[in-house]
């Protein structure tokens, strides 16, 4: 699959490559894996002079040997003596940008945590010592989100304040979706909203989806539901590493939210726990969930939900971790009439993401989120405001155009449109082939 989209992050990096003519510049690119950071990274590189090194899980003096053998290839160098820690590795192709302009990506950073913590100290020491004398334009890439924010946005970290950029690299866009679906010969609604629902945006999904011929909601079920299938395994290859030993409470609370739990209440009456620090954890820390509040709630109001904003690992959640056991005796059968069971009810949620996520880039609104009051009454799918002109959407969003009713709407709407004094109502009743006029 060609490289897509990434326009913004690509026209900063190269900024920052200019600004490396007088001194060194520091770039961090975190995000989930699959995300694109590392072919992000290479595509800017290009064909200017750069050198591409990957923190592997190995001791530190082997993965210096192998840092040197490429340092060595990439610049014709002499290296005398034994290098055998990464601090002179850093400190040598620093000394290299003092002569020679070039960019050095270095991929999977926060693992020196595992090998040597002190390594972002004694990088601190050397780059503050030497950035202004070097033109060494430094990328460092970080797909453990906890540990990356704390490297670089825990005041108490050494390496806090020293980056002069750090770009959160997201999923795709629907627009981008429907984009690599065009380049496909594949663009219509269904796909593209198949597409959003099962891998969230994320690029390297799309690419294995496309590339084995599953673009229909049923040919994906079927690649996901094959035994040799990598989807089968990778929310925990995903996440283990993220939440270390407490990985199964947070599993068991990820699994609940995906299944309509939604409430703080809901789950510690289901894990007979208090998770507060664990919520708390999933949303700042690993940016895995987040809260949604009726869209008129005063700040610190109780009333609140939880979403878990991937859609990748809320579909894996809901349907692959919560029949892990048929999954391990090769059930898959079950698990696709389960999924066959539940699916109108699971893609309707998400039909409403879609719509929010399609109004939101149109830029014709500065809020958009979803209403209710206490017991779920008079719920509204979708609220758009735009507080400069005073206009007010509401929209009910159904799978099945049938099931839409214009006068449910405008009798909720009752509930909401008394907050929003002197503001114009549009209703509108969204189904998936509604989203047509605002896709193709």
């Amino acid at each position: 699959m060609k490289f897509y989209d990434r326009e913004k992050e690509l026209l900063e990096l190269h900024n920052l490559w200019r600004q490396t003519e007088s001194s060194s510049k520091m770039a961090v690119l975190t995000g989930r894996r699959r995300v694109g950071k590392t072919l992000l990274s290479l595509e800017f590189s290009g064909n200017s002079k750069h050198i591409y090194l990957f923190v592997s899980k190995k001791s530190e003096h082997l993965l210096c040997l192998e840092f040197l053998d490429q340092i060595k290839k990439a610049f014709e160098i002499p290296v005398i003596g034994e290098i055998r820690n990464f601090r002179d590795v850093f400190t040598l192709l620093m000394e290299i940008s003092k002569k020679e302009r070039y960019t050095l990506i270095i991929d999977e950073f926060q693992e020196f945590f595992n090998i040597n913590p002190s390594v972002y100290s004694e990088m601190q020491n050397i780059w503050d010592l030497n950035k202004n004398k070097c033109r060494l334009n430094l990328i460092l890439i970080g797909s453990v989100y906890s540990l990356m924010r704390k490297i670089f946005q825990n005041a108490k970290e050494p390496l806090f304040g020293r980056a002069d950029r750090i770009f959160y690299i997201r999923p795709f866009s629907i627009k981008t979706i429907g984009d690599i679906l065009t380049d496909y010969d594949l663009k219509n609604v269904r796909n593209i909203f198949d597409l959003y629902l099962f891998t969230g945006g994320l690029p390297k999904y799309i690419e294995i989806l496309l590339e084995n011929s599953a673009f229909s909601r049923k040919k994906i079920i079927d690649f996901f539901l094959d035994a040799n299938s990598p989807f089968l395994h990778e929310g925990k290859n995903l996440l283990i590493e993220e939440f270390g030993r407490d990985y199964g409470i947070y599993f068991s609370i990820l699994e609940l939210i995906s299944c309509g739990k939604t409430s703080r209440h809901e789950i510690e009456s289901m894990l007979e726990k208090d998770i507060g620090g664990y919520l708390e954890h999933l949303e700042n820390d690993y940016s895995l969930i987040s809260r949604i509040r009726p869209i008129n709630s005063k700040p610190g109001a109780r009333s609140l939900k939880y979403r878990i904003t991937d859609n990748f690992l809320n579909f894996w959640f809901r349907f692959i971790y919560k029949n892990r056991s048929a999954v391990e005796t090769g059930n898959f059968n079950y698990i696709r009439e389960i999924i066959e069971r539940d699916f109108q009810t699971y893609s309707g949620r998400i039909l409403e993401s879609f719509f929010h996520e399609i109004f939101a880039e149109t830029g014709d609104f500065n809020r958009i989120g979803s209403f209710w009051e206490k017991g779920n009454l008079n719920e509204i799918d979708m609220v758009a405001l735009n507080e400069k002109n005073k206009t007010i959407l509401l929209a009910e969003v159904k799978l099945n155009k049938v099931r839409l009713d214009i006068k449910q709407l405008e009798a909720k709407a009752k509930a909401i449109l008394p907050s929003y004094p002197g503001y114009t109502p549009e209703l509108l009743l969204l189904s998936l082939d509604d989203a047509e006029k605002y896709l193709l």
